[in-house]
């Protein structure tokens, strides 16, 4: 298991090798999103309400499906700009390669995924995690961010993994992109969802959100943006802007009228509807989901790698300055006063 994400990362990277996208033209930034969820709500504010244009920045969105995907596209310059975990990272990091792609910003500060079931919990009631005791859950690929989060909170439970009659059967055997379309076709007990997806699937019938995932894991760097080390040294100004419009994004959605949110959102989004994505940005606001400066602290790296750790997919030390630069996150909120 400790060399399963490195493995399945190289393999990606050897068979795309001869696939390398081209140098960026003009002020297009190629930006690789790990999946497409309101939990980026920031980034896309930015896009529609013209904020990367304030910046001379175009944006080349294209979506991974999977971090794994996503850190390919990064290091086989492929993209630009990769969102995605950090723990992707750290794994590329502590195999040893050249030209790091390293964290210069931080969007969300815990998982964003909702736990959802087959039933509802009880009016007045909170989710009892021991409920999911013989229970299968799809959890998403192993040493993803998302399954290692279900994992940190199941153990933080008192809890087990495991197939027995009292221990929770974490599944990893469905892709991440295919993991709703499982749980509505009839397989699994739970599956962790990101919205507006899980609001979209109980206002169907088809499940019930039953617990925040990140909210009971307290927090830690969750989704972050990245570059190669090479692209950012020559490219400091450009990302510099890239932040400043992400970060006038998260402050509209944090002061704005939240009709004005949804007006801001609608388009990218277009297949849900405004009360589902009126509930996914509440939810993300409740939970406080959103980072409000990009900086990554060295104390929230080191909760991020003890759950790594606990998940077994880390068998060396990859200190914090090996995959984040703040410098540019740092200049970046310096202009702020």
């Amino acid at each position: 298991m400790k060399k399963f994400t490195y493995f399945l990362i190289a393999l990606f990277v050897s068979s795309l090798t001869l696939l390398s996208g081209c140098g960026n033209n003009g002020n297009t930034i190629r930006v690789n999103e790990v999946t497409h969820s309101i939990f980026y709500a920031p980034m896309y504010v930015a896009m529609n309400k013209g904020y990367f244009k304030e910046e001379n920045i175009n944006i080349k969105l294209t979506n991974g499906g999977g971090s794994n995907v996503s850190m390919t596209a990064l290091i086989s310059n492929s993209a630009d700009v990769a969102l995605l975990g950090p723990e992707t990272a750290v794994y590329v990091a502590a195999e040893g390669k050249k030209d790091l792609p390293k964290v210069f910003g931080q969007l969300t500060k815990r998982d964003g995924s909702f736990l959802v079931g087959r039933n509802a919990v009880p009016a007045g009631e909170t989710f009892d995690w021991n409920s999911l005791k013989g229970k299968d859950v799809l959890g998403g690929r192993q040493g993803g961010m998302p399954a290692m989060t279900l994992e940190y909170v199941i153990k933080k439970h008192g809890l087990e993994i495991g197939t027995g009659p009292d221990q929770v059967n974490v599944r990893y055997d469905i892709e991440f992109n295919n993991m709703t379309a499982a749980f509505t076709g009839g397989t699994g007990d739970y599956v962790t969802i990101f919205e507006p997806t899980a609001t979209s699937i109980e206002r169907e019938g088809k499940g019930h959100i039953v617990a925040s995932v990140g909210e009971a894991a307290s927090e830690v760097p969750f989704t972050t943006f990245m570059a190669n080390e090479s692209y950012i040294a020559k490219n400091r100004d450009r990302l510099k802007g890239f932040l400043r419009a992400v970060m006038k994004g998260y402050e509209f959605i944090i002061s704005a009228d939240i009709e004005e949110v949804i007006d801001s959102l609608i388009g990218s989004f277009d297949a849900f509807t405004r009360d589902d994505i009126r509930a996914s940005i509440l939810s993300y606001k409740r939970i406080d989901a959103w980072m409000n400066t990009p900086v990554m602290q060295e104390a929230d790296y080191n909760r991020l790698i003890d759950v790594i750790t606990q998940a077994g997919t880390l068998d060396k030390s990859v200190p914090f300055e090996s995959i984040v630069d703040n410098s540019l996150a740092l200049e970046v909120m310096s202009e702020k006063k």
